[in-house]
């Protein structure tokens, strides 16, 4: 028997949206439910994960490349998470507000993509790359 997770996250939620339009675009990228969560998959290993932790639901948390994950643990907004991290994997907490830089969390995203894919996938990605949207999108003001 299948155990199900109840959805730790609304419908509509703007920082799921915002994470899905960053992983989405990649070569053979799928989105799974998993854990009640969202996960961003290329082929079927995740490359991002969204929220490490009911205490950080609008975290992601990627696969770093090996040499920068020591400079990247030194800034305040990305963390350790609980069960992926012994593998490697980091957290970065996201939010919209100024204080998250959605370029830099794009570039995260492209690094975890390029640590999991398969060879031909990061080609095809080399032949016609992700260009990620650096402003995140608001609804019109009335």
């Amino acid at each position: 028997m299948e155990r199900q997770h109840p959805l730790l996250f609304e419908e509509g939620d703007p920082i799921v949206a915002r994470v899905r339009s960053l992983c989405v675009p990649y070569p053979e990228s799928a989105e799974v439910m998993a854990w009640g969560r969202p996960t961003f998959r290329a082929g079927k290993k995740i490359f991002v994960s969204l929220g490490s932790s009911m205490q950080r639901p609008h975290a992601i948390v990627f696969k770093p490349d090996v040499e920068e994950r020591r400079a990247l643990l030194e800034l305040p907004r990305i963390f350790v998470p609980p069960y992926f991290g012994p593998g490697g994997w980091l957290g970065a907490d996201v939010d919209d507000s100024a204080e998250t830089d959605w370029t830099f969390v794009a570039e995260l995203i492209d690094a975890s993509y390029r640590q999991v894919a398969l060879k031909r996938q990061i080609a095809a990605l080399d032949a016609r790359p992700v260009v990620p949207v650096a402003e995140p999108t608001r609804p019109a003001q009335e």
